[in-house]
């Protein structure tokens, strides 16, 4: 098991846009993605414009997968306005 941990900050005013953006991006993962086990988007009780994409993946092949989907490259320049910075992502291993 793969786990990913993607923090993500957002410009001020933009944080309704910004998860509309991503709820869509969720629900086509989980509809298309067998090898993703968790994807959820939770948001910073102190900062109320950073949020963490919490992800879990079968293996790296459904990681990999993930990536290459049209829905996940097409997420990000619709994000790209919202954006407050580059993400930050994690990768850990299960144990």
């Amino acid at each position: 098991m793969i786990g990913v941990i993607a923090t993500l900050k957002v410009q001020d005013g933009k944080n309704a846009e910004f998860e509309a953006i991503f709820t869509e991006l969720a629900k086509q993962v989980r509809a298309n993605e067998k090898g993703n086990l968790a994807y959820a988007l939770t948001k910073s009780r102190s900062d109320p414009n950073t949020y963490k994409v919490l992800e879990l993946y079968a293996d790296q092949d459904a990681l990999t997968a993930h990536g290459q989907t049209e829905y996940f490259k097409a997420a990000g320049p619709k994000m790209g306005p919202c954006m407050g910075g580059r993400p930050e992502i994690e990768y850990l291993d299960g144990v």
